[in-house]
C-alpha cells in the first residue's frame, strides 16, 4: 500500500504585533474621524460604489452598519485568533455580493483588484489624518505602517500578490487607480450630501438615544455638514482632486485649528475615554503579559 500524503495545514495569518504602529493607532477615538474619508475613497471606485449600493443597508441601517464595520475593524488589529476567523467571515460575506455597475460592467466584491482597493484605501487616509490629528509619522513608522497593514490585508484573504508589498511600489499602483478608476460614484454623493435623509443615532444610552431623537432635526443638518468637512478634509489632497471634490484654504485652516485641539486633548485622555473597548482590554492583556 502507497503512504497516503496529507495536505500541509496552513497556519492562519497571524494580525499585527502588540506595540506596533496600527495597536495605537485603531483603537484610538481619533480613528474615528478618519474612517468616513477612507469609506468614501472606497466607494469611489464604480464596482465598490455599485456593491454598496446594491447590497449594504448604510441607507436603512447607518448607525448599525457603522458599529458592525468597527467591531470588524478592530477585531483584524485585537483580535488575535478571532482575527482570522473574522477574515474568513467577511470572504464567506462578499461572495454573493455581485452585480453591474453604473457603466454597465459586470462586478464581484472578491474580484481581487476590487478587494484589494476597499483595503488598500487606509493606507494613504491613516498617512494623510495623522498629519492633523496626531504627530505626523517619521519615514520608518511610515514603513512600519505599511507592513503591519499588509499583514491586516492577509488576515483579510489579501495575497501579496494583490497589493504592493512595498511603499515605493505602492504610490504607482494608488496614483493608477485614482487616475483611471475613480470618479464621483452615486454613493459618494450620497454620502458626502447635507441634506439626505439620515435617521437619528439608535446607539447608546437610551436617554441620549431620546435627546438625540428629540433634537435631531436641528441637529442633523449641522452634522452633516460637519462630517462631509471631515471627509473631504482627512482624505488625501491627490484624491480629492481626482473626485472633483472642493476644498478651500479657508477650509484647510479651519481643519488645522480643529487637528491642533485634537491633538492637544485626546492624549491627556484617561485611556477608557481615549481607546475603544476592544483597544482598551487588548491593551489591559498586554501589559498582563496575556499576549
Amino acid at each position: 500500500m502507497g503512504v497516503e500524503r496529507m495536505k500541509p495545514v496552513r497556519a492562519d495569518p497571524v494580525p499585527p504585533p502588540p506595540g506596533g504602529v496600527l495597536w495605537s493607532l485603531v483603537g484610538d477615538v481619533r480613528t474615528l474621524l478618519s474612517l468616513p474619508a477612507a469609506l468614501t475613497l472606497q466607494v469611489a471606485h464604480p464596482a465598490v460604489g455599485a456593491g454598496v449600493a446594491d447590497h449594504s443597508v448604510f441607507r436603512t441601517d447607518p448607525w448599525g452598519r457603522g458599529e458592525r464595520s468597527l467591531a470588524s475593524y478592530q477585531l483584524w488589529v485585537y483580535g488575535g485568533a478571532r482575527a482570522a476567523e473574522e477574515g474568513r467571515r467577511l470572504r464567506t460575506l462578499h461572495r454573493t455580493i455581485r452585480g453591474t455597475d453604473a457603466h454597465g460592467r459586470a462586478y464581484h466584491a472578491l474580484n481581487p483588484a476590487c478587494y484589494a482597493w476597499v483595503h488598500a484605501t487606509g493606507y494613504p487616509v491613516f498617512r494623510h489624518a495623522q498629519r492633523y490629528l496626531g504627530r505626523p509619522f517619521t519615514p520608518a513608522q511610515e514603513r512600519r505602517l505599511y507592513a503591519e497593514w499588509l499583514r491586516v490585508g492577509r488576515v483579510l484573504g489579501l495575497r501579496d500578490r494583490d497589493l504592493p508589498q512595498t511603499i515605493e511600489e505602492f504610490w504607482p499602483y494608488y496614483r493608477e487607480v485614482l487616475d483611471t478608476e475613480l470618479e464621483q460614484t452615486a454613493v459618494v454623493r450620497e454620502l458626502l450630501a447635507t441634506d439626505r435623509p439620515l435617521p437619528p443615532p439608535d446607539r447608546g444610552p437610551r436617554w441620549l438615544r431620546l435627546l438625540l431623537r428629540l433634537g435631531w432635526p436641528v441637529l442633523r443638518p449641522g452634522f452633516l455638514r460637519l462630517l462631509r468637512f471631515l471627509t473631504i478634509g482627512l482624505m488625501p489632497a491627490d484624491a480629492r482632486r481626482a473626485l472633483g471634490l472642493p476644498w478651500t484654504d479657508a477650509q484647510e485652516r479651519r481643519l488645522r485649528r480643529l487637528g491642533r485641539v485634537v491633538r492637544t486633548v485626546v492624549p491627556v485622555l484617561p485611556e477608557r475615554l481615549r481607546y475603544l473597548p476592544p483597544a482598551r482590554r487588548a491593551r489591559r492583556e498586554y501589559r498582563a503579559g496575556l499576549r
